[in-house]
């Protein structure tokens, strides 16, 4: 009975999601509470939520920070010229612009934290899009693909939580993977390169020379020769640039808890940046409707995750898929784990799924003589298919900055992500780092 009702709630949740008749904030609060007081559980509901909502708090307080503080940098011109530089070398070619826009993502996405990669590549990349006229769906489209192969890396969530779970070292799980991540960001250039031509083809002509104004997605408009905000003086920016990249190695070096360090970083910014308290309340002002529509749908997710968890949901859908899988099968269980990767990490967490599922099946495989390390590689390739859950708060971020609805985000990047799962599994195969057969 609970796992028909836990796939039931998924179902209907997304089936609002994708068909556009809910947005993502409404579905993520209403669809939880109507399920959980189907199944008995109303007198539990607070309790639950509660503790949802304190599971999400820490990155609803990494968001409103981080797009605060990013949004500060924009008022002062920090990203102005890489705008130009990027105006120069893409010549206004959209091909140039998305392929760019991908290789971008990629270098970025090292740091593992996706909320980041979005906001520092959507906030430089997203004028020079609108501004062309390129389908605004493209860009996070492709942003998503760099970002859901570099996320592999140890320092990111997934195979941090695989390797906790089974203890395996580094050298076991992500190092045999590099190939098959090669191929990926190969295959993600590829489909970039295809993308670009597809609207080079639609748009045909291009005035490079009408690139000045462009649209800012943190609110306002980005003027590369004005701003309603006071352009920085160079020592200024000097210094900006250099508050920015000490917040990026310490993000990657996790000097501190991400949500203080960027609370550190904007407090800073804006004290020096803008001494005075009037122009202070003007910057925050001038960014807290884009901050709180992200960060509302961040405490609304917690909802969701925090019934889906206290339900016990989570452990019935997991049980499901296990028991499901017959004996028969068993020496199939890495391809099988491949594939379960995609949509498990989908419908649930990564914390259900590392924690949860993965480990049974690596104790299963280990009567067919299935090291675990095979099962750990093969329950990353679906990682592309993952950052499209909506369970993922990162693209909560995507979302607000791109200005584009969830739903529409999903059907059209969908069939390019099961595409890089496919190759991923393909490469891990022909490269014998996990055994299909």
């Amino acid at each position: 009975m609970l796992t028909l009702l836990a796939y039931s709630m998924i179902i209907v949740f997304m089936a609002l999601i994708m068909s556009g008749r809910a947005t993502a904030l409404i579905a993520l609060i209403v669809v939880p509470l109507v399920f959980a007081v189907i199944g008995g559980f109303g007198a539990d509901i607070g309790p639950m939520v509660l503790s949802g909502l304190r599971a999400i708090a820490p990155t609803g307080v990494l968001l409103l920070f981080a797009i605060l503080y990013f949004g500060l940098m924009i008022d002062v011109g920090l990203f102005d010229p890489l705008i130009r530089l990027i105006v120069r070398m893409s010549k206004g070619d959209p091909v140039r612009i998305v392929v760019g826009s991908a290789l971008l993502a990629m270098i970025v996405s090292l740091d593992g934290d996706g909320s980041t990669t979005y906001l520092l590549c959507v906030t430089a990349m997203l004028p020079l899009h609108r501004r062309l006229g390129i389908n605004p769906l493209i860009l996070p489209c492709v942003t998503m693909m760099s970002n859901s192969i570099m996320n592999i890396a140890p320092w990111g969530g997934p195979t941090a939580r695989v390797m906790s779970a089974l203890h395996l070292e580094a050298s076991q799980v992500f190092t045999p993977l590099i190939p098959p991540m090669a191929m990926a960001c190969v295959a993600t250039v590829a489909v970039s390169w295809f993308l670009g031509v597809r609207e080079r083809n639609r748009l045909k002509k291009i005035d490079v020379s009408a690139l000045h104004m462009e649209a800012s997605p943190i609110g306002g408009d980005i003027d590369l020769d004005a701003s309603d905000a006071p352009r920085a003086s160079r020592a200024m920016m000097a210094f900006n640039l250099l508050l920015t990249i000490g917040l990026m190695v310490c993000l990657v070096l996790a000097v501190l808890p991400l949500p203080l360090l960027f609370m550190g970083a904007f407090a800073i910014a804006i004290s020096v940046n803008f001494p005075s308290i009037k122009d202070q309340k003007e910057r925050i002002a001038e960014h807290s409707a884009s901050a709180l529509s992200v960060v509302a749908v961040i405490f609304a997710a917690g909802v969701f995750t925090g019934i889906l968890s206290g339900t016990k949901m989570t452990d019935a859908i997991a049980q499901s898929v296990v028991q499901s899988i017959p004996t028969s099968a068993g020496h199939f269980l890495p391809l099988i784990t491949a594939l379960l990767s995609a949509p498990m990490t989908f419908f649930l967490s990564n914390d259900a799924f590392y924690f949860g599922v993965v480990p049974i099946l690596a104790e299963a495989a280990k009567g067919y003589g299935i090291a675990p390390e095979i099962i750990a590689r093969a329950s990353l390739l679906g990682q592309p298919i993952h950052q499209l859950s909506p369970l993922v708060a990162a693209n909560y971020v995507l979302m607000g900055v791109a200005g584009v609805e969830f739903g529409a985000h999903q059907r059209f990047t969908l069939k390019w992500a099961f595409l890089l799962v496919v190759v991923m599994i393909l490469a891990a195969g022909l490269f014998g780092i996990v055994p299909l057969f």
